[in-house]
């Protein structure tokens, strides 16, 4: 339980912002607090040890409810009493620069909690001083003739403008005038040039590099430690669960999570514990891996075990090469190929992740191999690092080790990848599950692609999770002290089935739905016009919509199209007359801020401006007022029914029974339509209206499911 002192600091707290930002208290907003504060209670006991079964507690919040305010007021103070972290997620770079930029600072100076915090980011965003310096500089005892060249990019071979960026880096790092971030640099960094200059775990040497103690990384890490709240996004909270949690940020079991909008979290996750291997890109890989080791040979004793390695590895890249080569040949041959009118652009999943035996035997050959080649890398990787520590005499110097020990750990990681990809290739298909009355889980999705022919061809092979339910269990929800899920979408058709299947919550999880403090019956209508016509084909489709287009918008002065194709939205504002095609700015015109912004000043200067988007213009844009009046969506937001992952979970829940439309693609869809409407209403003062153009959402049967979905605007529907 929550002990009383720490409830009126929390109350506290929440009457302090009200009154120092002069708002008034939200209903939603207090009903958040008091869930947030009753879930940490009921899993905790004074001493801070977890007293009950594993759960989470999920609150769908909606635009206006105040929903950063309220996780934070209410897990700040519980977390601070607990002697735990907070580690507070997000999925977009903008909400994560929000919470750092204004509501934390809002919340510190109106609270009158101390509150500390600090942004966490991976390696790949700080400058790697060793790289740098040997972009500047070369390595201290090689020449080109011996180095890769990626290490030895000497001041004669970069270019002159990269290496007075470079001099820029270091002086400004030098003079602290920078930190070191990336996202902090004044200008645009390209990634070509960042991408030489910083490193991953892999590469990173640690605390044997001679620029430990002056990281920028490790800096920023040691600020982590002391902080009260983390702000992570969920990619590097992924990232470091792979890892075993607790290698980037704080230990999963000390750690109470608030994951904002969290319905991105299964799908990111599913990305993190995917695998992929292109078979002309790994054989070439393997011809630079060879070339890199043999340069490194010179550097090493007669005779030494590092050297040993290298000459085994180079044996087994030539043993592989034929075997990648044949399985090209194989692959091209024997697969049923699924072209979309572009034979050099085609796919072929496996239903059932069930692969032919002839394969199976090729793949198992190649994992063996494999085997032994991330070993061999391993273990010259573990010869490389004992060179960094002075106190050990061993065959590699140091000098010599820190400049090769990332390029080693690079190998070893691709090494690493490769073999992930065979093993999720050759292990068994699951077994019923016994625990599920004798239901099977889900087989892996495997599936090909094929790009290009000929010399140009390239194959490549995919691997992933269909679910993301096991991994998200085992490496989160059964380990971390607590946490809260929120988002503004997380019911699919009212019900939280959907994110429990995907997501593996904990069968004991609170899910609640926070009530809108919007008006939405007096606020806002959703219009289904009599113009509305069912999809055929996309031309026709195309073209009734641009006939139609312009008496839907006639009374507009801010819009926003969207359509569920970038095709067909660019073929849309062709066929428009040009009154209209000069209101129009689309989603590929420019940068999305830029897009956004050239908008408002149409807007500001009393102009027409219509917006046209696809789907990632469903979610995430925040244009209220006068700035947005009315959204129309043009086709129902279905899914692409040819995506592997989808197609195998749909074949999963056939195989058990059930109605993959129903329990898939209609969910889906409800979702993506519920973000869509989100962008009208950002405020309770805003009002305007959604046009429906897809006549399926009242002539389908499940059209009436999608309609009830929706906030309850008031209906205006057509016979």
């Amino acid at each position: 339980m929550i002990d009383d002192q720490t409830k009126d600091v929390i109350q506290q707290a929440y009457r302090a912002v009200l009154a120092g930002k002069d708002i008034r208290a939200r209903y939603g907003q207090r009903l958040m607090i008091a869930e947030i504060a009753r879930y940490l209670g009921e899993i905790t006991e004074h001493d801070g040890l977890r007293t009950s079964p594993h759960k989470t507690c999920v609150l769908e919040a909606g635009t206006g409810t105040g929903k950063t305010l309220a996780y934070l007021l209410a897990a700040v103070p519980i977390a601070q009493a607990l002697g735990k972290q907070l580690v507070v997620t997000t999925a977009t770079v903008a909400l994560q620069d929000q919470i750092v930029s204004k509501d934390l600072p809002d919340l510190k100076e109106h609270s009158g909690l101390d509150v500390s915090w600090s942004l966490a980011k991976g390696r790949g965003r700080y400058l790697c001083l060793s790289k740098l310096e040997q972009r500047l500089h070369g390595h201290g005892n090689g020449d080109s003739d011996t180095m890769p060249l990626f290490m030895t990019e000497s001041r004669d071979q970069a270019p002159a403008e990269t290496r007075a960026f470079h001099e820029r880096l270091l002086s400004a790092y030098g003079s602290r005038e920078w930190d070191g971030d990336r996202d902090h640099w004044p200008d645009h960094i390209p990634d070509e040039i960042w991408r030489g200059v910083t490193t991953d775990h892999r590469q990173c040497t640690n605390r044997h590099c001679s620029y430990f103690d002056s990281c920028p990384f490790f800096s920023a890490r040691s600020e982590l430690e002391d902080a009260d709240v983390i702000v992570a996004n969920h990619d590097l909270v992924l990232a470091d669960l792979a890892l075993g949690g607790g290698a980037i940020l704080p230990k999963p079991e000390d750690t109470i999570y608030i994951f904002d909008e969290a319905h991105h979290l299964p799908e990111k996750a599913l990305g993190h514990f995917a695998a992929s291997l292109g078979l002309e890109g790994t054989r070439q890989w393997l011809k630079t891996m060879t070339q890199t080791l043999s340069g490194f040979l010179p550097w090493l004793p007669p005779d030494s075990e590092p050297g040993k390695a290298i000459e085994k590895l180079t044996s087994l890249a030539r043993e592989v090469d034929p075997m990648l080569a044949g399985l090209y040949e194989w692959l091209e041959s024997n697969t049923p190929w699924e072209a979309e009118g572009d034979p050099e652009n085609s796919q072929y999943r496996y239903p059932g992740g069930q692969l032919p035996e002839a394969l199976t035997q090729q793949l198992s050959e190649l994992q063996q191999v494999q085997v032994q080649m991330t070993r061999r890398l391993d273990q010259l990787a573990d010869a490389v690092e004992e060179g960094l520590d002075e106190r050990r005499e061993g065959a590699v110097d140091r000098e010599t080790a820190e400049a090769w020990y990332p390029v080693i750990g690079q190998l070893h990681a691709r090494s690493e990848e490769q073999l992930r990809l065979w093993q999720a290739y050759t292990e068994a298909l699951p077994e019923a599950d016994p625990d599920d009355q004798g239901a099977t889980p889900p087989a892996p999705a495997r599936w090909l692609s094929r790009r290009g022919s000929g010399d140009d061809g390239e194959i490549t092979l995919y691997s992933s999770p269909v679910l993301a339910d096991n991994v998200l269990f085992s490496r989160l929800w059964s380990r971390c002290f607590g946490a809260v899920l929120t988002s503004a979408t997380l019911t699919a058709l009212g019900q939280f089935d959907r994110l429990q299947m995907r997501a593996g919550l904990p069968a004991d999880s609170r899910c609640l739905v926070i009530p809108s403090a919007f008006r939405y019956q007096e606020n806002a209508t959703v219009e289904v016009p009599a113009s509305s016509m069912e999809p055929g084909d996309s031309e026709t489709f195309a073209a009734r919509i641009a006939d139609s287009l312009p008496s839907v918008l006639e009374r507009d002065s801010a819009a926003l199209v969207l359509f569920t194709a970038r095709r067909q939205m660019h073929r849309v504002r062709d066929s428009l007359d040009e009154y209209w095609r000069d209101r129009v700015i689309t989603q590929d015109d420019y940068t999305r801020a830029e897009v956004l912004e050239r908008h408002r000043q149409r807007v500001d200067q009393g102009e027409v401006s219509i917006l046209f988007g696809v789907a990632s213009f469903a979610e995430g844009i925040d244009l209220p007022g006068e700035y947005l009046e009315h959204v129309v969506i043009t086709r129902l937001p279905f899914s692409v029914p040819d995506d592997p992952i989808e197609a195998s979970l749909a074949e999963w829940i056939s195989a058990r029974g059930g109605n993959p439309f129903m329990e898939i693609s209609v969910p889906d869809a409800s979702i993506r339509l519920v973000q869509a409407a989100g962008r009208l209403l950002r405020s309770e003062t805003d009002t305007g209206r959604i046009t429906i153009l897809d006549r399926r959402i009242i002539t389908r049967r499940y059209g009436q499911l999608l309609l009830d979905a929706l906030p309850p605007f008031r209906r205006i529907i057509a016979a």
